[in-house]
């Protein structure tokens, strides 16, 4: 029960847009999560940040740090920030839960999951769309083999970004901030998802582009052809370019069945005709507001990166299963602008 464990000590670095669902989540688990300290840059944002939410904010990086009652960092930066304060992290000891993508480029990201290895902390990257209930009962039953053996998996992303409010903002959309577009900033949840209940992805046949509807360096639109270690074969499409966007839908089709997720929500259409409904729809922030969504899947993922660390196993989403899908978008934008198969 959590009231019988030890409460996690936490410092919180980062409190910009991606900051609310994480906030919404640790003011909800006080009885298991102790918010010692809240840093940010910007002395006025940070202030206005922590009296919403009664955080504690931190003079500097470095006090956290110096903390021991800190076990663990939470990284809520921009990824071109992450670098220099995981090495900080890590060499003070501490377990690290960092904001999806690991870094911009697969070679940083995997620069900092070999710092966190040397140094022996946990490392666990935020991929909240595993914690959906539809998502954990999906898993089990592949687990469990009643599904039977994945033929074909279909995965679209039809989600809308404006030009004005979103990517008109310094820096969004670009290779020297964000790492790229539509993939590695949006469509990552899904593809972390999809690689955790299909398995790896052998090769990739893409087009990758960039719309009249926006004015950005990245992508924000991507049609492909994924081909899977197990044999199963599949395709995708994301995009920022669909007004008004739409939930994200994951389709795997095996033996015995057909599994549709669709948002939060699950439909087993079984080859003998019975049909069940799992979870319930909710919005995944496919709209305008990237952060239309609840914040109880990020509780459950704070829940068990603490589980992991006081009980020194790894996290569900670990900075290996992160470089997985990293690899997997490198794959597709290669692909996209060479115009060929592209093994992963």
């Amino acid at each position: 029960m959590a009231d019988e464990q030890a409460r996690l000590g936490l410092g919180v670095v980062g409190a910009g847009m991606a900051a609310k669902p994480h906030a919404q989540a640790l003011d909800a688990l006080r009885d298991r999560i102790d918010v010692r300290g809240v840093w940010r840059r910007n002395g006025q944002e940070l202030q206005r940040f922590c009296a919403e939410y009664d955080f504690p904010a931190a003079e500097s990086y470095e006090a956290l740090l110096a903390d021991p009652a800190i076990d663990a960092i939470l990284v809520l930066t921009p990824p071109n920030a992450r670098e220099d304060i995981v090495a900080a992290a890590a060499g003070a000891g501490k377990h690290v839960l960092m904001e999806k993508p690991v870094e911009r480029s697969t070679q940083a990201a995997e620069r900092i999951v070999t710092l966190c290895d040397q140094a022996g902390v946990t490392l666990g990257i935020i991929f909240q769309h595993r914690f959906r209930a539809a998502s954990q009962a999906l898993a089990a039953k592949i687990r469990s083999g009643e599904l039977g053996r994945l033929h074909v998996m279909h995965l679209v992303v039809p989600w809308w970004r404006p030009q004005e409010g979103y990517y008109d903002r310094p820096g969004r959309g670009t290779l020297a901030q964000d790492g790229g577009g539509v993939l590695i900033t949006q469509a990552i949840h899904s593809l972390d998802l999809m690689l955790s209940l299909a398995g790896p992805v052998e090769a990739v046949t893409a087009l990758a582009a960039t719309t009249g509807l926006h004015r950005m360096e990245a992508e924000d639109f991507v049609a492909g052809g994924l081909e899977f270690a197990n044999g199963a074969v599949g395709g995708l499409m994301a995009t920022t370019a669909n007004f008004p966007g739409g939930a994200e839908t994951m389709t795997l089709n095996f033996d015995r069945a057909s599994a549709i997720l669709a948002g939060g929500n699950l439909t087993l259409n079984w080859m003998d005709g019975r049909s069940e409904t799992i979870g319930e729809t909710s919005s995944g922030g496919g709209g305008a507001d990237p952060m239309a969504f609840p914040f109880d899947w990020h509780m459950a993922q704070i829940v068990d990166f603490a589980d992991a660390v006081q009980q020194d196993r790894q996290p569900v989403s670990t900075g290996h299963t992160a470089l997985a899908v990293h690899r997997l978008i490198d794959a597709l934008i290669r692909s996209g602008k060479e115009g060929r198969r592209i093994e992963v």
